[in-house]
């Protein structure tokens, strides 16, 4: 999954050792959306070689990429989303960028099946089902 949006918060990471002895790193980040009612977002990227692969300032617009995962713990559901690569910049205008890939062609709209031969002999197979002047007056619905 993607979401597009400027950072707006770049939290305090978090790092300790694992069971296994392993040290671990996580970096959050707090995303708002561009949407016209925008939506805030905390993602975590999650290991020093991809907070290191990438980074975020506050004001930056991004693409990230990402999972989600719940998991249960003493009976409560918590719910993180992980990104695992961020772009900078909106990616899914790119091919308004000069140098950037170019977009499709555009697709022509199908063309429409043909009618079957009954349709044809039906005097009311043509007629627009919206059109109230078609029916014969006797019904009783207010539009």
């Amino acid at each position: 999954m993607e979401v597009v949006g400027k950072i707006i918060q770049v939290l305090p990471a978090q790092e300790g050792v694992g069971r296994n002895g392993n040290p671990w790193k996580v970096q959050p980040y707090v995303l708002e959306t561009l949407d016209q009612y925008p939506r805030k977002v905390h993602f975590e990227v999650f290991g020093e070689d991809r907070i290191k692969m990438n980074p975020c300032d506050i004001d930056q617009l991004v693409t990230v990429s990402f999972d989600i995962e719940s998991r249960e713990f003493n009976g409560r559901w918590y719910t993180s989303i992980r990104a695992w690569k961020i772009q900078q910049g909106d990616m899914t205008q790119a091919a308004a960028v000069p140098g950037a890939a170019p977009a499709a062609a555009p697709v022509a709209a199908p063309a429409a099946p043909a009618a079957p031969a009954q349709a044809a002999m039906d005097p009311v197979a043509n007629v627009d089902p919206f059109d109230a002047s078609a029916g014969d007056g006797t019904s009783d619905l207010p539009f």
